[in-house]
């Protein structure tokens, strides 16, 4: 058989079928609990490589590509862990927007929303959390409690008034 048809390579290496995951060029500021994610996230990390590592010491193929995705997996949240800036939202002035900060806001309509301003690792839009470099956030850091913002969005600008900040 002709060496053209055999993938051999795929399991000598099984690190290369896994590129590292990008590391934003953004400072890597994190709230307590983004912070205690990020550890939570090696500490699991760190028990699968470990039981990957065991298995496919043992023939399993299969555990040997698992072991590569956690490898990478685990330098990723490695590097953010060490690179993060904890910032605590509790020592942010309360009469600004600022990292940290939950904002409730009106829209034209007379809707309120709520949005969490937080790390790039702790953004979750099921749960109104927004990445302090997210055009929303760039909207509303630096304004005060009263304020107009303009919200540039894709779908059209949206105009909002800051009723309430918390931290």
């Amino acid at each position: 058989m002709s060496r053209a048809f055999v993938n051999e390579e795929r399991f000598e290496q099984p690190g290369d079928i896994f590129p590292d995951r990008p590391i934003s060029e953004h400072p890597n500021y994190v709230t307590p609990e983004g912070a205690a994610h990020l550890a939570k996230q090696v500490e699991i990390l760190q028990a699968l490589k470990e039981k990957y590592a065991a298995d496919s010491k043992n023939g399993d193929l299969t555990a040997a590509e698992r072991l590569a995705e956690t490898e990478r997996d685990l330098r990723y949240f490695d590097t953010r862990l060490e690179s993060s800036i904890l910032v605590d939202p509790k020592s942010q002035p309360k009469d600004i927007i600022l990292f940290g900060a939950t904002v409730t806001v009106e829209d034209e309509e007379g809707q309120e929303h709520t949005y969490q301003i937080v790390g790039e690792d702790e953004a979750d839009v099921q749960s109104n959390k927004v990445s302090y470099i997210s055009p929303i956030a760039h909207a509303l850091i630096g304004r005060k409690l009263g304020d107009n913002v303009t919200w540039r969005r894709p779908a059209g600008d949206l105009v909002l008034e800051i009723k309430q900040i918390d931290y």
